[in-house]
């Protein structure tokens, strides 16, 4: 019980400090750390009830830098195909899912590395298939983030509005997808006690991470936002193979 505790408290301050500081990689870095010692039907509601708490604190301080009017098709898709997600993580094995997901964040991110861009010029109508597939990816395994982020950094984003806009997102979805487990039945007694032992990693990590946001320049931020995705991916397929 307590080891179980303190890698949760080591992997939710490294995770919540990376969201600080990019908006994102909360469920990037902790899933593959927490499915090492929890099963994914545990792990699902463990991240989006920390993660929410930390996407609520980076809002808070990036709120004036959200392009609500632009991204409300991304993130109406992202709520519809929650449920869906969410289904498929009580049927479908999930190392599968892990594969798959970890694949695609391995190869758009190369490409992303790569200066490889996709011309996109109705970002809105864009927005619905990325906002589907994160939807899904996100009530499935928990990592909802690839598809989003991939979009953004593929757009040129800058920081600020990359980080809110990012932000905003995975609030309004946690929110959703939080309500979808609880009554899929997936949010227990067990969850509520453990995430409650990690909320000092996340408040600590969280602020330590919006006061380095401050510092880092753009280029720097985004080569280390596909950093992140990339080596996620690799988790991510190796915690589907069995290999961590």
């Amino acid at each position: 019980m307590w080891f179980t505790v303190f890698w949760g408290f080591i992997a939710t301050f490294l995770a919540s400090a990376i969201t600080g500081l990019t908006g994102f990689g909360f469920a990037l870095v902790l899933v593959p750390a927490l499915t090492l010692i929890l099963a994914p039907r545990e792990v699902v509601p463990i991240i989006y009830m920390l993660g929410t708490i930390s996407t609520i604190l980076v809002v808070i301080e990036t709120h004036k830098s959200i392009e609500l009017s632009r991204i409300w098709p991304l993130i109406v898709s992202g709520v519809i195909c929650a449920p869906l997600g969410t289904y498929l993580l009580v049927i479908l094995d999930a190392g599968l899912l892990k594969i798959a997901i970890g694949g695609l964040c391995v190869l758009t991110a190369l490409a992303l590395l790569a200066n490889l861009h996709l011309s996109i010029r109705n970002e809105r109508v864009a927005g619905v298939p990325v906002g589907l597939a994160s939807g899904l990816l996100g009530g499935s395994t928990g990592l909802a983030g690839p598809p989003v982020i991939l979009f953004f950094s593929n757009q040129g984003k800058n920081k600020q509005t990359f980080r809110a806009n990012l932000t905003i997102y995975y609030t309004i979805l946690g929110f959703f997808m939080l309500a979808s487990q609880f009554f899929g039945g997936l949010i227990t007694r067990d969850i509520l006690m453990y995430c409650a032992w990690l909320v000092p990693a996340l408040l600590l990590g969280t602020l330590l991470g919006m006061r380095m946001a401050r510092k880092v320049s753009e280029s720097h931020f985004r080569r280390l936002a596909l950093i992140v995705v990339l080596l996620s991916g690799f988790s991510a397929i190796a915690s589907g193979l069995g290999w961590i």
